[in-house]
């Protein structure tokens, strides 16, 4: 229990993070999980995709209500997104939890240069061309797999494409990717519950999660206009690049059997 309480404040942060930037929750969730409390590998990349989905779902809601979130997009860039989610679970039984991890540290140094680099400048609202069409569809694909794959929502991904290729605004990117990350997190969350057979998911740390977590995206939701998000981005950078090469450090070792 202890444990678990001391988890609380990564729930929130997850959250907050989410509901501030429409991305980087997810990439906090899988190393709290397994290193904090403990849960194998596999275990805690499903548990991540039903928390993720949980707090990504309700803090779409008030953008939803809003129509904020472009539900052009969202058919777009999401319906291809979950079909590579559910292909990314599947390929997943044939490495282990291990070389899971290792590609999750990979993409969290990846989603440091995303969050190092200046946010992409709002764009004019336009019809995107087919070949811009084609890339979102794509992109789609491959953020699902990534998604599938080591349980990260690629926020990170998804926002610079729908404001780069789609000519979305930032504040409807985020917006948009939040309904999306919630699409294909419940797609992954389905799909390794029936791969992994009855393993244990700890539905009480799942819940626990979900309500900090979603407490958090609200809050995030609540400051975004007041909060400098250069700065936050910027700094989350940093402790991506910080936890990633930990997690190298840790797996490693068990990756060349040392």
């Amino acid at each position: 229990m202890p444990v678990i309480l001391l988890a609380i404040p990564g729930a929130l942060i997850i959250g907050f993070t989410l509901g501030l930037l429409g991305s980087g929750g997810s990439i906090l969730s899988v190393p709290v999980l397994v290193y904090l409390l403990g849960q194998e590998e596999k275990v805690a990349i499903a548990s991540s995709l039903a928390i993720v989905g949980l707090i990504a779902l309700f803090g779409s809601i008030p953008y939803i209500l809003q129509k904020v979130a472009d539900g052009k997009m969202v058919m777009l860039f999401g319906l291809p997104a979950v079909l590579g989610t559910y292909m990314g679970a599947s390929v997943s039984v044939l490495v282990s939890g291990a070389v899971q991890l290792a590609v999750f540290a990979g993409v969290m140094l990846v989603a440091a240069v995303f969050m190092l680099k200046p946010t992409p400048a709002e764009t004019q609202v336009r019809e995107p061309s087919r070949f811009r069409w084609l890339l979102i569809l794509v992109e789609g694909l491959g953020v699902g797999i990534l998604t599938g794959f080591v349980g990260v929502g690629g926020g990170f991904l998804i926002v610079p494409a729908l404001v780069l290729l789609g000519g979305v605004p930032m504040h409807r990117a985020i917006a948009t990717s939040l309904v999306i990350i919630a699409m294909k997190s419940f797609v992954g969350f389905a799909t390794y519950m029936d791969l992994l057979s009855g393993a244990a998911i700890d539905w009480w740390v799942i819940g626990l999660f979900s309500v900090f977590g979603i407490a958090g995206c609200l809050m995030g939701g609540l400051v975004v206009p007041y909060i400098h998000q250069e700065n936050l981005k910027r700094t989350f950078g940093v402790l991506l690049v910080v936890m990633g090469v930990f997690i190298f450090y840790r797996t490693i070792p068990t990756l060349v059997g040392v």
